[in-house]
């Protein structure tokens, strides 16, 4: 990891309400963990697991522009992956999925299965409320990304359709 990018996480961590990140990236592991206010500072402890091949060679530590260069990149790369990978069908509430209407009943839809816009593809359960989830696009369901009875958010993923 540039030790720029290092530097611009460390301060975006100290001027925000985040306590603790990691980040894992190809050349190694960051962690930085806000610790208690002393003295109207935030104390910031910091560790960084670098290969072994990597630490012969001392690190300075990065810019606050270098910390929020690489989120934003690697915000970017995640919305280009997806982006890239198709139509992604996101929950409308905070509930729990199920890929059936029952526990023995096969699933609404299976990897590889083609849906027309309207179709069921999974119920939320929300407040004892069954709701059930149409695809909002036609196409082939790439990736089924929750597993049946897993508990989902306002906005997650639920599914990648081509």
């Amino acid at each position: 990891m540039d030790l720029r990018k290092l530097k611009t996480l460390i301060d975006l961590v100290s001027d925000s309400n985040v306590t603790e990140l990691e980040i894992t990236e190809a050349e190694g592991k960051v962690r930085i963990v806000k610790g208690p206010v002393a003295s109207g500072a935030p104390v910031l402890a910091q560790q960084v697991m670098v290969p072994a091949a990597q630490v012969a060679a001392p690190v300075a530590a990065p810019t606050v522009a270098e910390i929020a260069e690489a989120a934003a990149v690697t915000a970017a790369a995640v919305a280009a992956e997806a982006a890239a990978a198709g139509h992604t069908v996101k929950s409308p509430m905070v509930g729990t999925f199920y890929r059936s209407s029952s526990p023995g009943a096969a699933p609404f839809v299976q990897v590889g299965d083609t849906v027309k816009e309207g179709d069921t593809l999974c119920i939320i359960e929300a407040m004892k409320i069954l709701n059930e989830i149409e695809s909002d696009k036609a196409g082939t369901v790439k990736q089924v990304l929750c597993e049946n009875g897993q508990a989902v958010e306002y906005g997650q993923a639920l599914y990648i359709i081509e």
